[in-house]
């Protein structure tokens, strides 16, 4: 392929936000629309239990835990306009590449080692 197709598709990441790992605790604030016209951003606070970096379609998955302890699992493309921004509140301390046992886990059993020395920039 050409050079100049090969850029076309690798376009940068937005500066604004923050690379995320696997166990990061964090707050996505995404838009979404209400309605025909209306457009509210919604906050999602949860664990980060995947990373895909593949170039334009990077995404990430973070689960929260919503009403009734039932675990939701949302999906964020990296390079979305839609994303407004990304909070980092906690690095945790993990060995694995994808946090999916977390899904057979309930309540103290879902809690991960922080890291230390975490600095909020």
């Amino acid at each position: 392929m050409s050079d100049l197709l090969l850029k076309a598709f690798d376009n940068e990441k937005a500066a604004s936000l923050p690379t995320v790992q696997i166990g990061d605790n964090v707050t996505v604030y995404v838009r979404i629309n209400v309605g025909d016209k209306n457009e509210r951003v919604q906050m999602v606070r949860g664990t980060i239990i995947r990373v895909r970096n593949a170039g334009n379609n990077a995404n990430f998955t973070v689960r929260r835990i919503a009403s009734n302890g039932i675990g939701v699992e949302r999906t964020f493309l990296a390079n979305s306009p839609r994303l407004e921004k990304i909070e980092i509140h906690s690095h945790s301390h993990v060995r694995r590449a994808r946090l999916y046992y977390l899904r057979e886990r309930t309540g103290k059993a879902t809690r991960l080692r922080s890291k230390r020395g975490f600095d909020q920039k």
